[in-house]
């Protein structure tokens, strides 16, 4: 006799529905699951096995098979565990076929009939409810898979009580989403000491999601002022949640099945691999720039990342999402995010001071800052010079806008371009506007016009980089609230792609 059970498989955040199928067959007893499974899926044998046992069901003494379809494609993941014992525990006749077939199952077994927690459980549901199929999923995976609400989610808590359910004796209720919370915002940006040019960026990266990159000597603050930046970030809207929530699913890193609205800030250490900032590795996981999709990545000590992780930016940066591809398959992740990377202008760290400096400076500077590549220093929207603090601002109590007040223009700002690319479903933010669109929405007066052109020939701007300063223009105006690019919102844009005094 032969069984089918349903799971999936992921590529990438999206799920693909995987047949189970078991034959249970004469024979020499025997166990095999073939279709291309990993370790994982092949260890499956004795968790099952175990399993059974712990709830008094007996393998049967025949041979045994279960292939996962299609067969050419790879099968990773404890996840397998569920559906393939409810495909051998169907074609035993212990559970009905027919009440099966309606299913999507997933979840790891624990040697006892425990449903252990296993990762995305957020896009198989949405691949469940493409089928019109219902989910099992162990317990711990309910409250996040049960977000996606055209598809009844079934948690519970042991093999025992699934086989229960398909068998009516005791029917499991649907599981409830889980909470919706918001992560901490890292303080207010009043409390930052000086650095008004500073808060200005932030406020105009934040608002057209622009990407910073800021300069400075040790202890300026550069780190702090990045830290408040998610207390300026818009909620994030019910589909880029959604969207986000999927990502980290496939991750594990959702806190209770909860989704939060607020925009994720990842901030990886310098020494991180580029498997871990771009993706890969086992399973091809999403890496640092898929988990801050929609919203910061902040690198800090920028130059001293692996030149080779700092290249592997520049093209996600372009099109937002990267392909990680490996010998049998290309993944793809999206990955729209905001980079503000931090860095001081030499090792050191004291270039501009010149009781402190090292005996290289200013070669030194040159030479650290050499570290990234002009084509990625092009794709900064906004550089900043972060200098020191001086003992009298400290001395000053805390003043400025506070983040509240500055996250209610950005709002306004991000309310205005989702109204002007309303028609444009890609663009999303003034950052991702370019071509002939760029050349309406961002087209400046007579006077601004000359402006930039001057600035093109003295700063030698190349053709990203005049487009990068009519995206930032457009920004400007926004949080200005004027309709059109005019010459001191040019000129601010312009400012923030001046060389650095220090570094090179």
């Amino acid at each position: 006799m032969v069984a089918i059970a349903y799971s999936v498989a992921f590529e990438g955040i999206e799920a693909r529905l995987v047949e189970v199928q078991c034959s249970v067959a004469a024979g020499l007893p025997g166990f095999a699951i073939v279709g291309l499974p990993d370790k994982a899926v092949s260890e499956a044998r004795e968790r099952v096995k175990a399993a059974f046992g712990s709830l008094s069901i007996a393998m049967p003494n025949r041979r045994l098979t279960v292939n996962l379809s299609p067969a050419d494609m790879p099968k990773e993941g404890s996840h397998f565990d569920l559906p393939i014992a409810l495909a051998i525990l169907a074609a035993l006749e212990i559970i009905p076929s027919e009440e099966l077939s309606r299913c999507v199952a997933l979840g790891e077994l624990a040697l006892d009939g425990r449903l252990v927690g296993v990762a995305g459980a957020l896009p198989a549901a949405m691949a469940a409810a493409e089928d019109d199929r219902a989910l099992i999923c162990p317990r711990a995976c309910g409250p996040e898979a049960a977000w996606v609400d055209a598809v009844p989610v079934l948690a519970p808590a042991t093999l025992r009580e699934v086989i229960d359910h398909l068998t009516d004796r005791a029917p499991i209720a649907r599981a409830a989403p889980g909470m919706i919370g918001d992560a901490p915002l890292g303080g207010c940006l009043s409390e930052v000491k000086g650095q008004e040019r500073a808060k200005r960026a932030l406020e105009i990266a934040a608002a057209g999601r622009h990407h910073l990159l800021m300069v400075g000597p040790p202890g300026a603050g550069k780190s702090m002022l990045a830290a408040r930046l998610p207390g300026l970030m818009p909620p994030l809207g019910a589909a880029e949640a959604l969207e986000t929530s999927m990502i980290h699913s496939l991750a594990g890193t959702l806190d209770d099945g909860g989704i939060s609205r607020r925009a994720p800030f990842r901030e990886p250490h310098h020494t991180a691999s580029m498997a871990a900032i771009v993706g890969g590795g086992r399973g091809a996981k999403p890496g640092e720039i898929s988990l801050a999709h929609n919203g910061v990545l902040f690198m800090d000590e920028f130059p001293e990342f692996p030149r080779q992780v700092l290249e592997t930016l520049r093209q996600p940066i372009e099109t937002g999402e990267v392909v990680v591809a490996r010998a049998n398959a290309h993944i793809r992740y999206p990955c729209r995010f905001l980079l503000i990377a931090a860095a001081n202008p030499c090792r050191c760290g004291y270039l501009a001071d010149a009781s402190r400096a090292c005996s290289r400076a200013p070669t030194c500077g040159s030479d650290y800052m050499g570290k990234i590549s002009g084509p990625l220093m092009d794709r900064f929207d906004l550089r900043l010079e972060v200098p020191a603090v001086s003992f009298m601002d400290l001395e000053l109590p805390s003043g400025g806008d506070t983040s509240v007040q500055i996250a209610a223009r950005v709002a306004a700002a991000r309310d205005v371009q989702a109204a002007r690319f309303r028609d444009h479903p890609q663009v999303r933010v003034n950052a991702e506007a370019s071509g002939s669109l760029l050349d309406r929405i961002a087209a400046p007066d007579e006077e601004g016009r000359a402006l930039i052109l001057k600035a093109s020939e003295r700063l030698g701007l190349t053709a990203r980089g005049y487009h990068r300063i009519l995206r930032t223009a457009r920004t400007i105006a926004d949080l200005a609230g004027s309709a059109a690019v005019r010459a001191p919102h040019l000129a601010e844009a312009i400012s923030y792609r001046l060389p650095f005094v220090t570094g090179g």
